[in-house]
């Protein structure tokens, strides 16, 4: 990635925080590399060097800073989430390097390992080896600064694979042991066995619309929405446990309070959350190209942080979307409360007494037991043939997630056709270009005089929003759920494709 340093180092002197994340900078007179927006007196011009990624600096020997601490900054993936670099982010942030090694994630994403580490350097500065390991140092930092975990457990939680390589690493880094670096904190007066840390996102964000969107579809026993906060159940590995999340809009982030019993698998916690709420969104770039369209101007305008809603696992989305098929929100909603409490064995014990119910793992769906709940056999055969093919492969939908023709392989499935396939990929595999041009509710947002646009035409215009077009279809759903209620629903503009 090229960077100017004439603007960079403008937008450093302006603490411009719409550029915080994009680049950072590396002083060479005291090796430390800062945010865009730190409070620090700004060093002379010849004394910086600006980098794309936390990652790059480290790799070049630069240690963070311990003011601005690079671990707050908003992640800034480019180019649309289908890009290789940022399927190999993806499949890094799951944990993917952890054990593995280089050719394993290249051959992941399908491209040999030699090409990944050139796509790498020419888009972050830095190898995927540095990109993990910046990770793992950055995340470790925040868990010694937010959480009172042992020494130990934040080695364990970050990934470390050893408390010697931990401390290793934190002293060729910052010249002193992982204990210096704590803040002072003070503890609570009763101990929780409970994690609370901040997740940064790239202002503004409209948890408000995140929060209804999540909230019109919880299931009942395993999620609940209350108080501006969204909770619920989470299955990872055989472990159990919960997750509350809820904004913090003066820390620009996110507030999740995980409870797991498996420190271990933080990592991927932290990063099936991010991916849930969509943390990553380069949400500037997003509402200058959507802006741009005049039908959606008005739309991007009225709320400009307008997030695509992820899924916390994507065999769970899938089958919730297969229930979804031509019928309503509120009666999906219903049948997925009906088979969850009856198929959901595994029931937990927690402090949130609106919690206490798993969605239940691949082979517990069986077709003959589905089929007893007001169910076409279709729909049962899609979700029982859907169930057996994770049950078998458990990775399935990982891999599926990293490859470009995931929309088709997904078509190939029973009973899933172009609408189901493109709104799973829009939730589930985060794919910023998926589009279900079938959705009614879609359509009939850009219904002209009471006429619908058909999905060929819906398609037609929809090119001119690529590769944003799942952001587009939010702003569309977002704007028909408000209008609907109002009899006296203002037309928005539609322009007939030809």
């Amino acid at each position: 990635m090229d960077l100017n340093p004439e603007a960079c180092y403008r937008a450093l002197l302006a603490r411009d925080e719409r550029h915080d994340g994009r680049f950072f900078t590396c002083v060479t007179t005291t090796r430390i590399y800062c945010r865009p927006v730190c409070p620090a007196r700004p060093p002379k011009q010849e004394n910086c060097l600006f980098v794309p990624s936390a990652a790059a600096a480290q790799e070049l020997g630069f240690r963070p800073c311990l003011r601005c601490r690079p671990e707050k900054a908003p992640e800034s993936w480019t180019g649309g989430a289908a890009t290789t670099v940022n399927r190999a982010l993806r499949s890094i942030e799951e944990g993917t390097l952890d054990l593995g090694n280089v050719a394993d994630l290249a051959e992941q994403v399908g491209v040999g390992d030699r090409q990944l580490r050139r796509l790498f350097q020419q888009e972050l500065g830095a190898s995927p080896l540095a990109v993990a390991q910046t990770r793992r140092v950055l995340l470790a930092l925040q868990l010694l600064q937010q959480t009172d975990l042992s020494m130990i457990d934040v080695a364990l939680a970050s990934g470390f694979q050893s408390v010697r390589r931990f401390n290793e690493t934190f002293q060729k880094l910052y010249d002193r042991p992982p204990g210096e670096l704590r803040r002072q904190r003070r503890r609570a007066a009763v101990q929780s066995s409970a994690l609370t840390l901040l997740l940064p996102y790239r202002r503004p964000y409209d948890w408000e619309a995140m929060l209804r969107f999540l909230s019109e579809r919880a299931i009942r026993g395993m999620e609940h929405v209350a108080d501006g906060v969204y909770s619920r159940t989470i299955e990872l590995d055989g472990a159990a446990g919960t997750l509350q999340v809820a904004d913090a809009p003066e820390e620009s982030a996110l507030k999740a309070t995980i409870e797991f019993p498996q420190l271990r698998s933080l990592p991927q916690i932290i990063a099936r959350v991010r991916a849930m709420f969509d943390l990553n969104a380069d949400i500037g770039a997003i509402t200058t190209a959507l802006s741009q369209d005049p039908v959606l101007a008005p739309l991007v305008a009225a709320r400009p942080g307008l997030r695509v809603p992820g899924a916390w696992d994507r065999f769970e989305l899938t089958v919730r979307a297969i229930l979804g098929q031509h019928i309503s929100v509120k009666g999906a909603r219903f049948i997925a409360e009906t088979l969850v409490a009856y198929f959901g064995a595994q029931s937990l014990k927690t402090e949130n007494q609106a919690l206490s119910l798993l969605f239940p793992p691949p082979a517990r769906w069986q077709r003959e037991e589905i089929e007893r709940f007001r169910m076409t056999k279709a729909r049962a055969a899609a979700i029982a043939h859907l169930a057996a093919l994770v049950n078998g492969d458990p990775r399935y939908f990982e891999q599926l997630g990293r490859q470009a023709s995931a929309v088709d392989q997904l078509q190939a499935l029973p009973g899933i056709g172009q609408w189901t396939a493109q709104y799973v990929a829009m939730r589930a595999l985060r794919a910023s270009d998926a589009f279900p041009a079938a959705d009614v509710g879609l359509q009939r947002a850009l219904a002209v005089d009471g006429v619908r646009p058909t999905e060929k035409q819906l398609l037609a215009q929809a090119e001119n929003w690529r590769p944003w077009r799942a952001y587009a279809a939010m702003h569309l759903w977002t704007s028909d759920a408000l209008a609907r209620p109002s009899r006296s629903r203002k037309r928005i503009a539609h322009a007939t494709a030809t």
